[in-house]
């Protein structure tokens, strides 16, 4: 398949270090990227700039919620674009993981493909990492609901009619939280997929913490009740 009908959306704060790098690999498989330049004050967007992937700039810092909002509407824009894949531009994700989850989408099997850590390769997760994913899955009710075993997991595939009733509000970590309600409460397939994600020192320093975790998870419920 050439993949022109997939559009990747990556979300980018200060990741001049290794962003170029990440779109060549993505790029070699799926050749429309939209990035979303989130207000970094490195060199991110000239990287991004020099490797034939869309780039969109936000002025300032507004969260990757907002910036993956930003991406999913442009890639909607796009003629021809049926399916839509978020992934991280720290390195963490495999390609080959990804061609797998839009294979399962392209098949009809599902209409949102989620990665998940913990179907088959949990041992490749730092134990603390592990804490907070799996603490996350036993406060969430909606995670609980559509059996899910990974509930911030960065990797999506997203069919078109998904991707279209998707709007993400909160624009910090908590989207994740929001996009898993999203598909709770509407009538979409969700399928997950076993996938591995590379912890390296410099992704490990970028991720969220236990503490952290629980907060957007706390942060999530008390916006739901209001």
């Amino acid at each position: 398949m050439s993949n022109e009908d997939v559009w990747v959306v990556i979300p980018v704060f200060n990741e001049d270090r290794v962003i170029a790098e990440v779109l060549e690999h993505v790029r070699a498989t799926f050749p429309n990227v939209v990035c979303v330049d989130d207000g970094s004050h490195d060199e991110s967007a000239t990287r991004i700039a020099s490797t034939g992937a869309h780039l969109v700039r936000h002025p300032i810092n507004l969260g990757q919620g907002a910036a993956l909002q930003t991406g999913l509407s442009y890639a909607l824009s796009r003629p021809g674009a049926k399916y839509f894949l978020t992934f991280d531009a720290d390195g963490q994700h495999q390609v080959s993981d990804a061609e797998r989850m839009v294979a399962v989408a392209r098949a009809g099997e599902a209409d949102v493909v989620l990665g998940s850590r913990f179907l088959d390769q949990a041992q490749s997760v730092p134990w603390l990492k592990r804490v907070a994913l799996r603490t996350a899955v036993a406060l969430s009710r909606n995670v609980r609901k559509l059996r899910l075993t990974d509930a911030h997991n960065g990797l999506r595939v997203l069919a078109r009619p998904a991707a279209e009733r998707l709007h993400i509000s909160m624009n910090g970590m908590a989207h994740a939280s929001e996009i898993v309600s999203f598909l709770a409460n509407n009538e979409f397939r969700v399928r997950e997929v076993p996938v591995r994600v590379l912890y390296t020192d410099y992704s490990k320093g970028k991720g969220q913490s236990l503490v952290n975790g629980v907060n957007i998870l706390f942060d999530f419920s008390l916006r739901n009740r209001r």
